[in-house]
């Protein structure tokens, strides 16, 4: 069986250190994100690898897996056991996963992932002006056996994630706003679809919502908001979004981003169909970690490479 379309069948990483500045959505607080290249093969940790730094000393070093993720408002948080963490990790991931960067260290002097315009169409460039490097490892992919389902709610109000069998990484994802109606986004997942149809979707909510929710953040001395802006949000006021929509389906295109990115937690792109309606990083987490957790639900798989194909 060949790898499925559109993805390479060995393993990559950064072609050299790449770095972005920016506040967080939540936080509000300058950071500086540097992404440096990693090989298992000389030793580097496997996968990507987070660390916290502050004032040139290491704080923490957090592996992505969903065993490091910590529920948090409207973000997917990694923090370890001392309460030091790395938030709002969802849009570089996802980057990173469509960008075929199998191994990197992201080192960020502050908690939170910068925002940048709200999308991950910035990472995509960047680790398209950077580089890829093949590596000598054959790639690792998931592949589901049987079906999981996690569902929330019930009727109207239903929340309802399905993971399945299928030869390449297929998503069906429905979502609904008032306003604005049911809105639908179905394909196969690419590097290259998910660059130019997914990556340019924004973070989004209303303007009413907001402010509420930063005080009520800052009561329970949890940052909510404190870094949304215009610029890097799809910002609704009524039926409309401040400055326009950037394509008629912007946000279940965004719902789908953050599902990559919370499904990158599995550490590999899927051999799935991926079916959600109204999905959630609290439903997303749901839905990777009853697979993860049911061992003759899945497998991985690697492919025979052809010539060249790193």
């Amino acid at each position: 069986m060949s790898a499925p379309p559109g993805w390479r069948t060995h393993e990559g990483t950064l072609a050299r250190e790449l770095t972005l500045d920016g506040h967080g959505l939540h936080t509000g607080r300058r950071v500086r994100a540097r992404l440096l290249p990693s090989d298992p093969a000389r030793g580097d940790p496997r996968g990507i690898v987070f660390r916290r730094v502050h004032a040139g000393r290491t704080l923490t070093t957090l592996a992505v897996s969903p065993k490091l993720r910590r529920a948090q408002p409207l973000c997917t948080m990694l923090r370890d056991a001392d309460g030091i963490g790395v938030r709002t990790v969802e849009h570089l991931l996802a980057a990173l996963l469509a960008g075929e960067i199998d191994h990197a260290l992201v080192e960020v002097d502050a908690e939170e992932i910068p925002i940048l315009d709200g999308s991950a169409a910035p990472w995509v460039e960047a680790i398209r002006t950077c580089g890829r490097i093949g590596l000598a490892a054959p790639k690792r992919f998931i592949r589901v056996l049987r079906p999981i389902v996690v569902r929330d709610g019930e009727g109207a109000g239903l929340h309802e994630m399905r993971i399945e069998p299928a030869r390449c990484y297929e998503l069906d994802v429905q979502n609904d706003l008032r306003g604005f109606g049911e809105m639908r986004w179905q394909g196969a997942l690419t590097p290259g679809q998910f660059a130019d149809e997914i990556a340019p979707s924004r973070s989004y909510g209303r303007v009413k919502w907001a402010v509420p929710a930063i005080v009520a953040g800052y009561l329970r001395g949890v940052p909510i908001l404190r870094g949304a802006r215009p610029s890097c949000t799809a910002s609704i006021v009524g039926a409309r979004v401040l400055g326009g929509m950037r394509m008629p389906d912007e946000f279940v295109r965004h719902r789908v981003l953050d599902l990559v990115g919370d499904l990158a937690l599995a550490g590999a792109p899927l051999l799935a169909r991926v079916t959600a309606r109204r999905p959630s990083h609290e439903m997303n987490f749901r839905l990777i970690d009853a697979l993860l957790s049911t061992p003759d639900a899945w497998e991985w798989a690697e492919f025979a490479s052809p010539p060249g194909d790193r």
